[in-house]
């Protein structure tokens, strides 16, 4: 039973954190209405699937794995369904080792047919189709296909004619922009119109810089999993067996590179394969999903809770034991490959949680290369010192040696764990407005997270799995308490609304704030048309600022650069400030079809709304994005992305404020 916990708890987190290379969709879908007399017809959704993949039908337990195919009606406009759709063949049915159950599927192609009933003389139909397929090497996520059918009937003499809408058309521009408001006096299309940029309006490109950041922050996980009690003593005895092996000391330096690079290899290899399983776009939505938030948090959560020895999370025995018996077989360079095989499986309960907080992480910056580049960071550094103790042996000799300070490690790595699983439960809060984790409620949990790991620094007490509190205390350990009860100090004030630029990435924005002695912000409209007309109505330029909830680098510009002095002065005596938040879940008051790319796309929400905006009008969809615009909608500053030199966002304002007056 602990074995298949384990096992489910590993595929949840690698399933879940995978992001990246392009995979075509393999199911194409159409739809069309078959009339069989005046009033009866039939909606037929026919799905193409690609070779060699499979599509999982309506059959499928939700709750055993795959997400099976299911049809949702959104808009029954002049008729009546009868009964349940029918697909044109049986489903293949066959046992799955992964899901430890019978699953069933379609193969090359299939046709669902649901029949209905027309009430009224013009009717219109709306259905969203989720679905889900495999093949034997990667998975698509749960996709779903819009469906607009619309037709006419010829109703009974006797029979009331019920009014419907003739067809469903594409929205214009007044029909996106329109809601429940009404707006002052503003040229709707000129406003959304798309921007033109001239040669010296900059483009910046962060993700170069986002990527350094997983490297690094891998990097340091990796040198971070080293000390702990499944990884440190392994050193040694790996060395001391290539050393003894070797028939010269260039054949052991040898082995033990091949060995290292065995190692990065495989987790190179990991980090390509999470990236392989998803589209590209996937892993924004993921990095914004409050679903897949909460699921982070409740990851993170699980793996701290296994630091503070509640349990062990590891992989199967059999596993390790086959690439043991492997490499005992084997001989050469594939021999060695199998030992660091063994080596990442036997170290998982260890490394396991490291990697699953560091490809979360990866996932959340949206980037499609991070988990290679995370997994490629974390593995060199897992290598470097096999590599380095091989070369000079005798640095072992002043090596620490294995001991209880290896689960002081655990410990403090189970502490940053659960403060950083509260990052992505504010995610989600955010996205949705619950308020349940604003931001002194947020603050008060780190105060306590970090105090509580200060003290435990400081021996005054024990998890029961690594036995009673020692009192006595190295030095080492006295430092790391001191900064840890000095960070706790540190977060108090932010508490009444001191802006913590040294967390703002982290922390909820102070907008959250209940109570702020540090001052209130500018007004921020959080819908363009009302900022717009306002902007004409002050006389002042507009400061656009595409955000998001699950937008790390947004609150960092926020806290570091938007929240300084002068820049706050600046904008708030010279701007209208528009924020529009690209994954708000705010519901609009009915969906909006736009054309795009050739294919009609539905906007649900605000978010996706401002989302297209930004799309339609600047060309872009990364986070942060600011643009100084006039009134009449026009680019006259920027784009400016993620940065944080202050001068250079001073001179992107002060370049859109010469150029409105001009």
């Amino acid at each position: 039973m602990k074995r298949k916990i384990a096992f489910f708890i590993t595929l949840i987190y690698f399933s879940i954190l995978s992001a990246s290379a392009q995979i075509v969709n393999p199911v194409k879908w159409t739809s069309s209405i078959e009339m069989t007399d005046g009033v009866h017809g039939t909606i037929v959704l026919s799905a193409k699937i690609n070779s060699g993949w499979h599509m999982y039908s309506h059959d499928v337990d939700p709750d055993i794995g795959p997400t099976p195919l299911s049809i949702q009606w959104d808009k029954l406009d002049g008729v009546k369904l009868d009964g349940d759709f029918k697909a044109d063949k049986a489903v293949h049915t066959e046992f799955d080792e992964l899901f430890g159950a019978n699953l069933s599927w379609w193969t090359e192609s299939v046709v669902l047919r649901q029949p209905f009933t027309a009430t009224a003389a013009k009717f219109a139909i709306e259905a969203t189709i989720r679905y889900s397929a495999c093949n034997n090497e990667n998975c698509i996520p749960p996709t779903k296909e819009t469906v607009i059918l619309s037709g006419t009937a010829k109703l009974p003499a006797a029979q009331p004619e019920k009014a419907a809408p003739d067809t469903i058309e594409t929205a214009t521009l007044d029909e996106v922009i329109a809601d429940d408001e009404v707006k002052p006096e503003v040229d709707a299309d000129r406003l959304w119109a798309p921007v033109t940029y001239s040669d010296s309006d900059t483009h910046d490109d962060y993700s170069s810089t986002s990527l350094w950041y997983i490297f690094f922050a891998c990097f340091i996980g990796g040198f971070v999993a080293l000390l702990t009690p499944c990884v440190w003593p392994m050193i040694p005895l790996t060395v001391s067996f290539f050393l003894k092996k070797g028939k010269s000391r260039a054949r052991s330096v040898t082995d033990a590179f091949v060995y290292g690079l065995s190692i990065i290899v495989i987790y190179l290899l990991l980090g390509l394969l999470i990236t392989a399983i998803f589209g590209a776009s996937s892993l924004n939505a993921l990095s914004t999903s409050a679903t897949c938030n909460i699921i982070f948090f409740l990851l993170l959560v699980v793996f701290a809770i296994s630091f503070f020895g509640a349990f062990d999370i590891k992989l199967p025995a059999s596993w390790a034991n086959k690439m043991d018996s492997s490499a005992e077989r084997t001989t050469g360079l594939l021999s060695i490959f199998f030992m660091a095989f063994t080596l990442t499986l036997v170290s998982f309960s260890c490394t396991g949680p490291i990697i699953g907080t560091l490809l979360v992480e990866a996932a959340s910056t949206g980037d499609k290369l991070g988990p290679a580049v995370g997994m490629f960071g974390f593995s060199l550094a897992l290598a470097i010192p096999f590599c380095l103790f091989a070369m000079f042996p005798s640095l072992l000799q002043s090596a620490p040696r294995s001991g209880g300070w290896m689960n002081t490690v655990k410990v403090v790595l189970g502490f940053i764990e659960l403060a950083l699983s509260l990052k992505f439960l504010s995610v989600a809060d955010l996205a949705y407005g619950w308020h349940i984790l604003d931001r002194e409620t947020f603050l008060a949990l780190w105060i306590v997270i970090f105090a509580l790991l200060g003290m435990y620094l400081l021996g005054k007490f024990n998890f029961s799995h690594y036995g009673p509190a020692n009192s006595s205390i190295g030095t080492v350990r006295f430092f790391l308490a001191m900064a840890s009860l000095s960070f706790s100090v540190y977060l108090v004030p932010g508490l009444w609304g001191a802006p913590l630029k040294g967390v703002s990435a982290f922390v909820p924005p102070l907008y959250t704030q209940d109570f702020n002695l540090y001052g209130g912000g500018f007004t921020e409209y959080d819908d363009y048309d009302e900022g717009m007309a306002a902007a004409r109505k002050e006389g002042k330029p507009v400061l656009i600022d595409f955000s998001g909830y699950g937008c790390v680098n947004c609150r960092k510009m926020e806290g570091k650069v938007l929240d300084d002095t002068n820049v706050h002065a600046m904008i708030e005596n010279n701007f209208v400030v528009i924020k529009l938040m690209v994954d708000e879940k705010k519901s609009l008051p009915e969906p909006v079809y736009v054309e795009e790319n050739g294919k009609k796309v539905r906007l649900d929400t605000y978010g996706d709304r401002w989302s297209y905006l930004q799309r339609y009008k600047f060309n872009a969809n990364a986070q942060p994005y600011y643009v100084i615009l006039n009134d009449d909608g026009e680019l006259i500053s920027g784009p400016f992305s993620y940065d944080e030199n202050i001068p250079k966002f001073t001179m992107f304002l002060e370049k859109g404020i010469k150029n409105y007056k001009e």
